[in-house]
């Protein structure tokens, strides 16, 4: 955290020396100074981590001294920059009452205090390098992550409970006279979701329900969004199903599940009141419908159901326990002889808590086969001897010691990324582009040779992932993570942590029953970064002064309009933001205000404007831009080259580029979408040649007359999205595509949508070698017959066909060499699907599909199951196929 903190400064002076030195004319000295002392700092930062760990009081105290005048030192110079940027202040007289550059030399005659007493450590040598004597396997953890780690993907560890299991289900599968409520309680950590899950996909509970619907309730919730997440099951959500009021949602819910057989698991119920204000959308006359609740309070299944005793989940036996640490650590039952002593020792001193060996696990894996036996055993020994020590207390202080010692583990570059997480709402599904690019724009990561920061970021949140300390939640097609959670104990430890640092990493404002904010609004000046996730209108409206504030996230789950003054108080708030995660704003207009916060480098809109003013050129250290608006085109009225820092704008309008002479900048852009046809001359593909990501939308037609597409020599993933609004795309098809070589030679990943070009074309596709996946959305293709062509599609692994009217295709394995999934959406006409297919795919996914398609699907499964055979159907890549209800 530390030397990120540093290095952060560093690029930002560098930055400010290059480009807008003008800013600070009168103190460049100073400022080039304070660059020369910062590297001291950050080169005594990296030299002396492993004597910090033995104890070392005396250092971590410098440390600490550091960071403060690091921080004060930043402060000092942002305030400068930032007024030095306000044309309200450029009169002497403005700036006489409040001139930030006063306050300079006092920080850099502390930076110097400080470095004073770097150089006489390295003067007297006190700094060794304590690599070769650190035994415990030390050096391991601090490798930053991006090197040799363990796989991403690990096979789920589900030890043990095959009791609980068979209980639970035979309740779930005996007859009732009505609808009938089973509970799941105990304390947190013990696995009760993990139970729920694992009954969930029990292949007992598939056979006995075909629908099977699974709902996050967590601490603060709307009971609409939980009556829409069901709903979601049986139809899709529209705008006009947000307008229904309460008592319309919940009557249509009562009308779906009156009849019919179903599973709901209501996952992490915390209160009896949360029950009452849920049940009276489920009918209690349907018996065969059954709920199971999970909760930590006895009081909810009580009330859920006064007939029937809660089950309480019980600790893992010690044997289940030592199965379960073996599993973590090592993947596997078999582990070396030597540690069983001590791997026992450590599941009992867990409690046989199940979250708490699994954190433990984490905290092993890189230590289980690092250094000689001696090595392991003596890092083996260490982590027993710091688990007795931590869970004597309740179970709630043995839970946060735990997972304090998996955090202390942690590299420092990676104990930011961690405690941000806490900064999202309980159980929310984080969409993991825009953690890590909030992450980026934060400076948590640190640059590597030859490597993205967004690459280095990913890395970052997979080395955590490893460890135990978040969850995957969704993953794309090819395999990366599309959205992770972090559980609700490592979240109030992030809280915990955050509160404790010196620095006050974070805060999270909420409402008290009394109508007032905790903590106060005085004491938010004293916070660097602030999430709040209701109420939020209310704490705008307090006028909170945040000056040292870097990061705003507002996540609430209730759209909030942003009425003028509102938008105002924000920038005079926190005038020096990095981070504004706005999604849950909805500006009446553009924020023209917001443009005054110079060191934005991350913001969210969310509104239906139509038009980015130029203004927006005065944010030159924005590094994402991300707009979301109801409007189906938006124009920028700015050069974006002008943005030398921006590396990704996302929109999801057809946006028009202004026009512009100049003919460079862009040299960061990674993501641009969507962009409209017109913008894409041949000089745009001259200055994006580093893109990675591309949307374009519009009249796609007009897009085969341009020529440049095949300059982006970076670029991995393609949209085009035929809108043609006022006209239907039927009526403006894309006659034809580019010739293959017109497309980017890396492209892996192309997605296409209401383009109604022929079959016949899909050859040129084929012909991509690189393509690995392929989305054809909306009737990207139409016509009554696709017959594959021998020779394409050599790379394909994944197909997606969505809305279509074809009625035969024909294809076989040697078409799509490298196939593994294969999804249909609303292809109502498609009579079956190639059996030839059967030889390399793994999964396929159904939905909205004619029987005689469905029949096909189920013919392909049994021939694979017949050809891999009942060993290889146990591993974990054996096949899958998934049809929706109603379409078997």
């Amino acid at each position: 955290m530390e030397g990120a903190a540093v290095q952060f400064l560093l690029d930002n002076l560098k930055q400010l020396l290059m480009y807008h030195a003008h800013l600070i004319r009168d103190s460049t000295s100073q400022v080039e100074n304070l660059e020369n002392d910062l590297r001291l700092f950050k080169a005594f930062l990296e030299d002396s981590t492993k004597k910090r760990k033995r104890d070392d009081e005396a250092l971590r105290e410098l440390v600490r001294q550091i960071i403060d005048v690091v921080y004060e030192a930043e402060d000092t110079i942002d305030a400068c920059v930032a007024l030095a940027s306000d044309n309200k202040f450029k009169n002497f007289f403005s700036r006489a009452f409040y001139n930030p550059l006063a306050k300079l030399p006092k920080v850099t005659k502390k930076v110097q205090e400080i470095g004073g007493k770097i150089k006489k450590i390295y003067d007297r040598n006190d700094l060794i390098d304590f690599a070769s004597a650190e035994t415990d396997g030390g050096a391991a953890e601090d490798q930053i992550p991006g090197g040799n780690k363990d796989p991403l993907i690990r096979q789920e560890n589900i030890v043990g409970l095959e009791d609980e299991t068979d209980t639970i289900i035979k309740y779930l599968t005996e007859e009732s006279e009505e609808i009938d409520v089973i509970s799941i309680i105990g304390m947190p950590g013990l696995g009760k979701t993990t139970l729920a899950g694992k009954i969930f996909r029990d292949h007992r509970i598939q056979y006995e329900f075909p629908t099977r619907i699974w709902v996050y309730v967590s601490q603060e919730f709307r009971k609409r969004d939980v009556f829409l997440s069901i709903l979601g099951n049986f139809m899709k959500i529209t705008d006009e199903m947000y307008r229904k009021n309460d008592q319309d949602i919940v009557n249509l819910l009562l009308e779906n599940l009156e009849s019919g057989k179903f599973l709901i698991v209501m996952d992490d119920v915390w209160t009896a009141e949360a029950w009452k204000e849920l049940q009276n959308a489920f009918p209690k006359s349907n018996n065969m419908c059954k709920i199971l609740i999970t909760s930590r309070n006895e009081e909810v299944a009580w009330q859920a159901n006064r007939d029937r005793e809660p089950h309480k989940l019980r600790l893992l036996t010690p044997e289940e326990s030592w199965l379960l640490l073996r599993l973590e650590v090592f993947g596997k039952p078999e582990f070396p002889s030597d540690l069983e002593v001590l791997g026992k020792l450590i599941v009992q001193r867990c409690g046989f808590l199940p979250l708490a060996i699994v954190v433990i696990g984490g905290t092993l894996v890189k230590k289980a086969l690092a250094g000689d036996m001696c090595a392991r055993k003596n890092a083996w020994e260490k982590v027993s001897e710091s688990v007795s020590t931590h869970l004597n207390d309740d179970p709630d202080e043995r839970m946060k010691k735990i997972i304090s010692l998996s955090y202390n583990k942690l590299p420092y570059c990676l104990r930011p990324c961690f405690l941000y997480l806490g900064m999202f709402p309980e159980d929310f599904e984080i969409p993991v582009k825009r953690l890590t690019l909030m992450w980026i724009a934060e400076g948590f990561i640190q640059q590597k040779p030859a490597i993205s920061l967004e690459e280095t970021a990913v890395d970052y949140l997979e080395d955590l992932i490893s460890r135990n300390l978040v969850m995957v939640d969704k993953v794309s097609p090819d395999g990366k993570i599309k959205t992770c959670r972090i559980h609700d104990m490592l979240r109030e430890f992030c809280k915990n942590e955050a509160g404790n640092t010196k620095e006050n990493f974070f805060q999270e404002m909420k409402m008290s029953i009394g109508g007032t904010f905790e903590p106060s609004i005085p004491q938010v000046e004293k916070f660097r970064r602030l999430c709040i996730h209701s109420n939020v209108v209310s704490f705008i409206s307090a006028k909170p002064s945040g000056p040292r504030v870097r990061s705003f996230l507002c996540l609430s789950k209730e759209e909030i309009t942003l009425l003028p003054e509102n938008i105002s108080s924000i920038p005079l708030a926190f005038n020096l933001l990095r981070v504004l995660e706005g999604k849950s704003f909805k500006f009446t207009k553009f924020p023209s205000d917001l443009t005054s916060l110079i060191h934005l480098r991350y913001l969210v809109l969310s509104s239906n404007f139509k038009i980015l003013p130029d203004s927006i050129s005065k944010l030159w250290n924005i590094q994402t831009l991300i707009v979301e608006t109801t409007s189906r085109g938006l124009e920028i009225k700015t050069d974006i080259w002008k943005l030398i820092q921006l590396r990704h704008l996302k929109i999801n309008a057809s946006t028009t580029l202004l026009k512009t002479s100049k003919t460079k900048g862009g040299e960061k852009l990674q993501t641009l979408g969507t962009i409209s046809p017109q913008s894409c001359t041949e000089d745009f593909f001259d200055n994006v040649r580093g893109l990675k990501k591309l949307g374009i939308r519009g009249k796609i037609a007009t897009l085969l007359e341009i020529k440049g597409l095949e300059k982006l020599d970076n670029l991995d993933k393609l949209k085009l999205v035929n809108d043609t609004f006022p006209l239907p795309p039927s009526e403006c098809k894309v006659p034809q595509l580019p010739q293959s070589y017109k497309f980017p030679q890396k492209l892996r990943s192309l997605t296409l949508s209401a383009t109604f070009l022929d079959w016949s074309h899909m050859s040129t596709l084929g012909m991509l070698y690189t393509l690995e996946l392929l989305k054809l959305k909306d009737n990207a293709f139409v016509g009554r017959s696709w017959e594959v062509t021998d020779g394409g599609f050599r790379h394909l692994e994944f197909l997606l066909v969505e809305r279509t009217d074809l009625v035969v295709w024909v294809a076989s394995g040697r078409h799509f060499p490298r196939l593994r999934c294969l999804v249909l959406r609303n292809c109502e006409k498609l009579g079956e699907i190639p059996f030839g297919l059967v030889d390399t795919l793994h999964k396929l996914d159904l939905k909205r599909v004619s029987k005689s398609a469905s029949c096909s699907a189920r013919k392909i499964e049994d021939a694979i199951k017949e050809k891999q055979g009942a060993e290889v159907l146990s591993k974990r890549n054996q096949f899958k196929l998934c049809i929706a209800p109603g379409d078997e």
